[in-house]
């Protein structure tokens, strides 16, 4: 079988993906060159295909040096972080890997949800510490119950299952995104402001990039108030980090669950500080191995599919 030549722009987050771009193709590994641009322009004329993550740009010199560059296949759904209009000006399309991890990270949305609200880690640290024996019960928490409505900034392929579990737990589901969606009978908001002073929980759910930075601000965080509940797994830029801290310093909601932050793998050290209502997780919503193998998979056939002369699997729309 002939191994063709490609460039891998950095690592993926799993293994076993990996290994198979290794056994599959002759993997040019950009990332460890002495001298990148060195590299691209030995490599350029045969390199056709390459790979990367969501949120790591093949930068425009290199891509200077890759004049038969056809396709970049993206480990993610999220490509936020890849320079999409400039390859698709440049006759470059790109793939990601939709829907393998939509049920994970759904999950994951709903348990960073209770683990926040029921304060499942502190609990874990209550047990440990021994404070139980010293000092009786933990107080309360907050709960899920009484006819709360949930809020979902975003409602795609992963907000809308985040939706169809919420209402498992009996809770009402509103939404906000770009537009109205007429086959959706969820309450809609034009504007995160109005969808936050509605809601006793806000999901956000949306891909980043520059038309959602800081979508999430002081203005919508106060009208969430200060029995609400924030969960972020879509993107940190999505969030005013600085009026999020605030936020929950300063009691103006109750409590945040956030696997995702504005300078991974950097946390400003007041959430950090915050014990007693900030769940943390390090941007772990889809890292199970079944997801990320199901993931490096769909990345690769879709450029096995383009070297073999049929139609890409998930293109990216530009």
């Amino acid at each position: 079988m002939t191994k063709h030549p490609v460039l891998q722009n950095g690592p993926v987050s799993y293994a076993g993906t990996m290994k198979k771009i290794d056994e599959l193709f002759v993997a040019h590994k950009l990332w460890l060159a002495p001298d990148k641009l060195a590299l691209a322009k030995k490599i350029g004329p045969e390199i056709r295909c390459a790979f990367t993550s969501g949120h790591d740009p093949i930068p425009t010199l290199i891509l200077d040096a890759l004049p038969n560059l056809k396709l970049v296949a993206c480990f993610g759904v999220g490509v936020d972080g890849v320079n999409v209009a400039e390859l698709a000006a440049r006759g470059i399309a790109v793939t990601n890997t939709p829907d393998v991890l939509t049920e994970e990270v759904a999950d994951f949305g709903m348990a960073l949800l209770l683990a926040t609200v029921r304060q499942v880690v502190k609990g874990d640290r209550y047990v440990r510490s021994g404070d139980w024996v010293k000092k009786g019960n933990m107080e309360m928490t907050w709960s899920l119950t009484g006819g709360k409505t949930m809020g979902i900034i975003g409602l795609g392929r992963i907000g809308k299952a985040i939706a169809k579990r919420a209402e498992a737990f009996n809770l009402k589901i509103a939404y906000h995104g770009r537009n109205r969606q007429p086959d959706v009978s969820y309450a809609y908001y034009a504007d995160p402001v109005s969808l936050a002073k509605e809601s006793d929980i806000l999901m956000v759910v949306t891909p980043g990039g520059p038309g959602t930075k800081q979508l999430v601000n002081a203005a919508v965080l106060e009208a969430l108030g200060p029995n609400g509940i924030f969960v972020n797994i879509a993107r940190g830029s999505v969030v005013d980090q600085q009026a999020l801290v605030a936020a929950l310093r300063d009691r103006k909601i109750a409590a945040a669950g956030l696997d995702v932050f504005e300078t991974e793998p950097c946390i400003p050290e007041g959430l950090v500080d915050m014990l007693d209502n900030v769940v943390l997780q390090p941007h772990q919503a889809s890292a199970s191995h079944e997801t990320r193998g199901a993931m490096g998979d769909l990345m690769i056939a879709n450029v096995q599919a383009f070297l073999e002369g049929k139609p890409i699997l998930t293109p990216v729309k530009p």
